[in-house]
């Protein structure tokens, strides 16, 4: 399957200044497809968006968390202080402490946070990486299931063999190639085709199933799952009964409630043009708000004050 992919142009006191390539899908509550542009159906790396997937493979094999701390579990997180507190609060639970987590050290992605750890005297600290919250939950799981926690990130350990199974179910489609995500966890290469399989599956599962479980948290706390400022927050918040779970290289995924459902990449892995493309995906979906035309088009700055925009500027071939 191939379509003309989309450009984003970078316009600066009127001229472009950069461009951005992007593929997107648009699928309807049925199923058909609305929008594509690009190689929908070529291998890639969903990266964090694939976290509710892997929170879906720990609910299925006991984990027990529930509300805020289900979403932290899928959450890319901005290290605000009650994201750290959640995560203490899972690894607390499984008779843990921050050391046993496996993802490298690093400082708060929000600013605020990030600023007040530094005055603190504070630094680097695993517990503020924004995918500690998976990891916290990945160890709260194996200890339910008696599996050794200090080897929860290799790919053969029992843990990573069930979400790979529950990848490879979701998605239809056979893992073609496996790596290392930057927080250390094993990643795998689908389509993208397959990742929109995935999360309309997660909302049109039976109510009490452990898909709906996973998608009813993720939906209810949006700021657990990113940031109070993020832009996948304020999308959900925009749209409720929305899912829209951001990862590194400049990929989304989106499912509503009724099952409209895409994807978006960004084929440079620029993030500046993930957000408009993704407000296009949801427009063509029918969705209207007027938080989507604010991100719709973002504000590029100079000397603090608009002087352009990120904006897209339809199909191009080749």
């Amino acid at each position: 399957m191939s379509a003309e992919s989309l450009l984003v142009e970078v316009v600066r006191s009127g001229f472009v200044e950069s461009t951005h390539r992007a593929r997107m899908l648009a699928v309807a509550a049925d199923g058909s497809l609305v929008r594509v542009h690009g190689e929908v159906d070529a291998l890639v790396s969903p990266r964090s968006s694939m976290k509710p997937l892997q929170a879906l493979a720990m609910v299925r094999a006991g984990l027990t968390l529930e509300g805020e701390l289900l979403a932290l579990a899928c959450a890319s997180h901005a290290g605000e202080p009650f994201h750290v507190d959640g995560v203490r609060r899972i690894l607390a639970g499984a008779g843990l402490d921050e050391g046993a987590l496996g993802c490298p050290e690093d400082l708060p992605e929000d600013v605020a946070s990030r600023d007040e750890v530094l005055r603190s005297g504070g630094g680097r600290a695993r517990v503020y990486m924004n995918c500690s919250g998976k990891h916290a939950a990945m160890l709260a799981t194996c200890v339910v299931n008696g599996w050794p926690p200090a080897t929860y990130l290799d790919p053969a350990h029992p843990l990573q063999r069930a979400v790979r199974a529950t990848v490879e179910e979701l998605t239809g489609e056979r893992v073609a190639a496996s790596g290392v995500d930057g927080c250390g966890a094993p990643l795998f290469f689908v389509s993208m085709l397959g990742v929109t399989r995935a999360f309309r599956a997660l909302v049109r599962a039976g109510e009490d199933t452990p898909e709906r479980r996973v998608a009813d948290a993720f939906r209810a706390h949006p700021e657990w799952t990113s940031g109070t400022t993020r832009p996948e927050a304020r999308l959900m918040r925009a749209v409720p009964g929305l899912l829209v779970k951001a990862g590194a290289e400049a990929f989304d995924a989106f499912v509503f409630a009724d099952g409209r459902s895409g994807t978006v990449k960004i084929e440079d892995g620029g993030q500046r043009a993930r957000v408009p493309v993704t407000v296009a995906a949801l427009t063509a979906l029918g969705f209207e708000a007027p938080e989507l035309d604010e991100l719709a088009a973002g504000v590029l700055l100079g000397g603090g004050r608009p002087v352009g925009e990120i904006r897209l500027s339809g199909p191009v071939s080749g």
